[in-house]
């Protein structure tokens, strides 16, 4: 990619970005609100996605009229925060980019709106993470937050790196913002879906981290690809119900209902993924996946693509658990189908003890 071949360090934002921190305290902010008979309005907290916390509490303080000072809503909340953080998950991708860069000597740095001492809270549940950033920076370290440029500037000072020779990762338009700013490269992977245009002062634009190819910016390239798959952390999908097509050896599962199954997947994942699915009256059999989000109607919605590899003799209709063990490739311009190269791929994948069924991967009750 022009101007990248000079990249000498990785900085990355955490929440949203690195740790799937909204999914772990959604509803918080909801059951909050509700004590003073107000509720979520979705537009004005997107705005406050990536601010400060001090800006953000004084605006929700505002905006929902709550009978307090920012000061007294944040002394009240924040526990409720510190509560579910343990609970906050890596993103999909993120230990595998962050493990290849340490291993190739590649300087990383850690910057986040949150203060110093969450950031510490947050990364201690995730093994390693402390010991790969070398430089580690909080709003609270630096006069002024994302979107000001600040804090990217330090890290770069203090990794000893130009910042036009750091690459950020961020997912939240006002991160962009400060790392355009500060004058690096960025990478955005949005936590805002079906609104690619809050993020067009990126250099690139990803809608996961699996999408990340290192060298487009002269980094090492990844080596763990697998007969064009890529192993992944174990992912489920529960609680679909949808009815079967079988034609020429392989099943459409078209879904008909979702009994929760999407709220443990984040938005960050897309892509067509291999693996498995049990299904409740006919067993087990393998399965690609197009996972992305339809936009056409002007608002995200979650849509999966499930095509099992087999036929399912006399099925019209059935509930299915997805067990997801690899990843092919990045969805095209969210164009759902699943290609007959991808049942390819998967097909033969899929036969390798690498991306063996769940129930021989972990010995637990299916």
């Amino acid at each position: 990619m022009d101007g990248a071949a000079s990249i000498a360090a990785v900085i990355f934002d955490l929440d949203g970005t690195l740790l799937d921190t909204e999914r772990a305290t959604g509803g918080i902010l909801d059951e909050f609100l509700a004590r003073y008979g107000k509720s979520v309005d979705a537009s004005k907290e997107e705005k406050r996605l990536g601010m400060m916390h001090e800006q953000a509490a004084a605006a929700i303080v505002q905006d929902y009229g709550l009978p307090m000072t920012a000061e007294e809503y944040s002394k009240a909340i924040m526990p409720l925060y510190q509560e579910r953080w343990p609970l906050a998950k890596a993103l999909l991708g993120v230990n595998r980019l962050i493990g290849h860069l340490r291993k190739h000597g590649i300087p990383l740095a850690l910057a986040s709106n949150s203060i110093r001492k969450h950031i510490e809270l947050k990364i201690s549940h995730n093994q390693g993470w402390a010991q790969s950033f070398s430089v580690i920076l909080g709003g609270d370290d630096v006069n002024h937050g994302k979107p000001f440029p600040d804090i990217y500037l330090e890290a770069a000072k203090r990794l000893g790196v130009n910042t036009s020779n750091c690459l950020v990762i961020e997912d939240s338009p006002v991160g962009v913002k400060a790392a355009k700013t500060a004058g690096a490269k960025v990478v955005a992977v949005p936590s805002l879906q079906g609104q690619d245009e809050c993020y067009y002062i990126a250099d690139y634009m990803l809608h996961s981290l699996l999408e990340f190819q290192p060298e487009l910016w002269d980094l090492p390239a990844f080596d763990d690809w697998v007969q064009s798959a890529l192993p992944i952390e174990l992912l489920f999908v529960r609680g679909l119900v949808g009815e079967l097509v079988s034609h020429d050896g392989v099943t459409q599962v078209n879904v008909t209902a979702d009994t929760g199954s999407y709220e443990s997947v984040p938005d960050q994942v897309c892509g067509v993924f291999l693996g498995w699915a049990k299904l409740e009256l006919h067993g087990m059999y393998k399965v690609i996946v197009n996972m992305g989000w339809d936009t056409s109607r002007g608002v995200a919605k979650r849509v999966m693509i499930p095509r099992l590899i087999g036929h399912v003799e006399g099925a019209t209709n059935d509930r299915l658990d997805l067990f997801l063990t690899g990843y092919i490739r990045k969805t095209h311009n969210w164009d759902l189908k699943v290609s007959e190269e991808d049942l390819k791929i998967g097909g033969a994948a899929l036969d390798l003890p690498l991306f063996s069924p769940p129930q021989l991967q972990h010995p637990f009750n299916l």
